[in-house]
């Protein structure tokens, strides 16, 4: 034997599903073209200092294509980039996305390669060489970048370190 509900019970519960269904499809439909207007984050970079730590998405690239030199010129320009105070008698602890190790990166200290191109995903530099005048430091402040690419740059990640102490 069967529950089927008969007469005005099977129209209503019908109507029912019906506006239950469409409020699904519209649903699924709103949250696909919420998805398809966002941009895909680029890769993110971190520096940490003690505790402290700042994390970036690229200020120029990040995408996978190269950049042009100028564009590189400007993006070392950039004044709004986020700064870390640095101890120089701490470390300091540099860390990548998987997608920026695999394609290299290397640490520049005001527009200069700082070491060789890296495919780990992190690295430690003394704080004292960002301040150190040996190293092109000038002041108690200082501009490091973290390049992508080895052969060309496909994305930079800038950051500020002021000196602390």
């Amino acid at each position: 034997m069967t529950t089927l509900p008969r007469g005005a019970a099977a129209l209503t519960h019908r109507a029912a599903r019906r506006r239950r269904a469409v409020a699904a499809v519209g649903a699924v439909s709103a949250g696909l073209l919420v998805l398809a207007a966002c941009d895909k984050p680029t890769s993110m970079a971190t520096i940490t200092v003690g505790s402290s730590s700042v994390s970036s998405e690229a200020t120029c690239g990040g995408e996978g294509e190269a950049l042009k030199a100028a564009d590189l010129n400007a993006c070392l320009k950039d004044k709004g980039i986020d700064e870390i105070s640095v101890d120089p008698t701490e470390n300091v602890r540099f860390g990548v996305d998987p997608d920026i190790a695999d394609h290299g990166w290397t640490i520049l200290m005001n527009g200069q390669p700082l070491v060789e191109s890296s495919k780990k995903t992190y690295q430690v530099i003394p704080g004292s060489v960002f301040f150190n005048a040996q190293y092109g430091a000038q002041g108690d402040s200082t501009l490091v970048s973290i390049k992508e690419g080895e052969e060309e740059t496909s994305g930079l990640w800038s950051f500020r370190l002021k000196k602390d102490a």
